[in-house]
């Protein structure tokens, strides 16, 4: 198993060149096929009040014209960002269909799908601050969230894996068996008080056992929190000095998570690593 495909979200945004850079190290590390997806933005509905010319005849016309320019922009920085830096096997695709959409449809070709967490710069002129969210729900694949702020050089060395027993854990930990091959693993587990101790449900034995048949050499740590589980976890993640984090994404309904703010969201907000999920 390995990453073959990596695909990465690039739009106009000011972390865009951060994310491209990082999912091209990884391709690189990983001996991947990588596509940087452009959605034009044209059916997203949303266009900069100063695009376009005041007079213009065909708005549309124009709209779709400025459109495809600044994705070409995007895409001619994304190939000289990549030149600069070494061979790599890649593709470009500009897309003009809802982005939410494009990303969840090209995923589906892909082993790992790159996306960025939202920030005051992609609320300006699109419609895909929620696109980790949506993208987790729908395409199928593991998902790498680039937090809105940092700097993220090399591929992850020191991993924290958010082990609860459950099947979204599962799924996670197993997509990121190939980054977890050459880094330092810990396996953690947190739970509250009040909570029961899952050790039979969890069975750390038998994933540490797991682990090592693929590779992986992994620690356990379990503890218990009075806080809450994602301040825990956040809080864990920079203890250990971890430089990725990998997590199942919405053990409960989507639904429940939106109305008790659940793990997943709050991790999405407040991450400081990049985050690995799958759902």
């Amino acid at each position: 198993m390995n990453f073959r495909t990596i695909l990465v979200h690039l739009d106009r945004s000011d972390r865009s060149p951060v994310r491209a850079a990082l999912a091209a190290r990884w391709a690189r590390s990983h001996e991947s096929h990588l596509t940087g997806l452009i959605p034009t933005g044209l059916y997203d509905g949303v266009i900069p009040a100063d695009a376009i010319a005041t007079g213009m005849t065909d708005y549309i016309a124009e709209s779709a014209d400025y459109l495809r320019r600044r994705a070409e922009a995007i895409a001619r920085e994304f190939r000289h960002d990549i030149a600069a830096t070494g061979p790599l096997s890649y593709e470009v695709q500009l897309v003009d269909g809802v982005t939410e959409d494009a990303v969840v449809r090209y995923g589906h070709a892909s082993d790992l799908v790159v996306v960025g967490q939202g920030d005051d710069s992609t609320r300006r002129d699109t419609t895909v601050h929620a696109l980790a969210e949506h993208v987790l729900m729908e395409v199928g694949r593991p998902v790498l969230v680039v937090p809105s702020a940092g700097e993220f050089d090399g591929v992850p060395r020191n991993i924290v894996v958010a082990w609860d027993g459950s099947r979204e854990a599962a799924v996670a930990l197993h997509a990121a068996l190939p980054a977890l091959r050459n880094a330092r693993v810990t396996l953690l587990s947190l739970r509250h008080p009040r909570d029961e101790d899952g050790a039979q449900r969890l069975l750390i034995h038998d994933m540490i056992q797991f682990l090592q048949r693929h590779g992986v050499q992994a620690r356990a740590e379990s503890e218990v929190t009075e806080i809450g589980i994602a301040d825990a976890l956040l809080s864990r993640v920079s203890d250990f000095g971890a430089d990725l984090l990998v997590m199942g994404a919405y053990s409960h309904s989507r639904l429940r998570e939106r109305i008790l703010g659940g793990v997943t969201r709050q991790i999405l907000l407040q991450m400081t690593v990049p985050v690995l999920m799958a759902h």
